[in-house]
């Protein structure tokens, strides 16, 4: 059962580093594409979309507050002193964590939101559902919970069936490896540089009772493109 646990520290230490320049990816996309509009639409709610004439607004704001009254980096000293604290958008998404990076892509013009799931080759609705989804994942990692079996309530909006056949190999994504799947797409879809998350997955552990399909991966599930990596 040790290796098994040390399978599992590892792979959540491999999943929260892959899911780094995906959030860098998404803060300049949105930030960027916001910031085109005006370059303080996050601080006006009636250039964002309905959603946001609502108290999940007011709270994501108030957090958004806090996080810029609190931050000693450089950036945020320089708009505190020269503009009384106010940044542009594409400055003010660098204070957001992952959550609050959601909420606001959630809070944006269709427009924006499409532009931005295009990047990825989603649609507005699928992209925020992954980012959700992988919020959960992100915080898992980052707290040291048991990763490589779990289960979560919270399942992903998918592209139609056939549309992408890798994802469609993936199965089940209340399951660890489907959300891994998910970071290998995104990942792809920007071309960014690929994860050792296939190398890993192939170290399982043979542990009694325990088999590597507890992680919801397939039996054939390394016969994927994004899983299928050299040997």
């Amino acid at each position: 059962m040790i290796k098994l646990y040390n399978f599992d520290a590892a792979l959540r230490a491999m999943t929260f580093g892959a899911l780094a320049p995906i959030e860098l990816t998404v803060r300049a996309l949105l930030g960027h594409t916001l910031g085109n509009i005006d370059e303080r639409i996050h601080l006006n709610p009636s250039l964002l979309n309905s959603r946001a004439h609502s108290g999940a607004y007011e709270q994501w704001k108030s957090r958004y507050n806090r996080e810029v009254a609190d931050s000693h980096e450089d950036f945020v000293e320089h708009h505190r002193t020269r503009y009384g604290g106010e940044m542009p958008v594409w400055a003010a998404v660098e204070v957001l964590d992952w959550g609050g990076l959601t909420k606001l892509y959630g809070f944006s013009p269709r427009p924006v939101q499409d532009d931005v799931a295009g990047a990825f080759n989603l649609r507005a609705p699928q992209l925020e559902s992954w980012l959700k989804s992988l919020n959960i994942v992100r915080n898992v990692c980052a707290h040291h919970g048991r990763f490589f079996n779990r289960v979560f309530a919270l399942a992903p909006k998918l592209p139609s069936a056939g549309r992408f056949p890798e994802l469609d190999r993936a199965a089940s994504f209340t399951r660890t490896f489907g959300h891994l799947t998910l970071v290998q797409f995104l990942l792809e879809s920007q071309k960014m540089r690929r994860t050792g998350l296939p190398a890993l997955m192939r170290t399982f552990p043979e542990v009694r009772f325990v088999p590597r399909s507890h992680t919801g991966a397939p039996a054939d599930w390394d016969e994927s493109t994004l899983w299928r990596q050299a040997r």
